[in-house]
């Protein structure tokens, strides 16, 4: 069965950092990609970065480009956020995905449970 865990978020002061993990299991797959989405209150689903297993690509919103990294370690089968200079704008309950190609070629798409991160002003 295919999972995906969220975690990290918790409160933390504008400017500081916080380092999210996304732990994958029950993954059979060939090639994925596992993306980094968040919400706030009252707005949109916003796409905040993805990494291609693959292709060995990375790409960043245009939000989070420069203060946000997305990385992996496929030992621990796990994908990790790291978020620095935070502000009240980045407030949002965060999500990680993962985008999968089987054997056959049939594509699927996985959620896991959000983590919330809130920054203090």
């Amino acid at each position: 069965e295919v999972q995906l865990q969220a975690s990290g978020g918790g409160l933390v002061q504008a400017g500081g950092s916080l380092r999210l993990s996304c732990t994958t299991s029950g993954f059979t797959f060939e090639r994925y990609a596992i993306g980094w989405f968040r919400q706030a209150p009252g707005k949109e689903r916003e796409g905040v970065a993805c990494i291609s297993i693959g292709k060995r690509s990375t790409y960043y919103g245009d939000s989070v480009k420069g203060r946000f990294t997305i990385s992996s370690d496929n030992a621990k089968n796990t994908i990790y956020l790291e978020t620095n200079s935070l502000n009240a704008e980045d407030t949002a309950v965060y999500y990680c995905n993962a985008d999968v190609v089987d054997s056959r070629g049939r594509r699927q798409i996985y959620w896991g449970q959000g983590t919330q991160v809130t920054v203090s002003s």
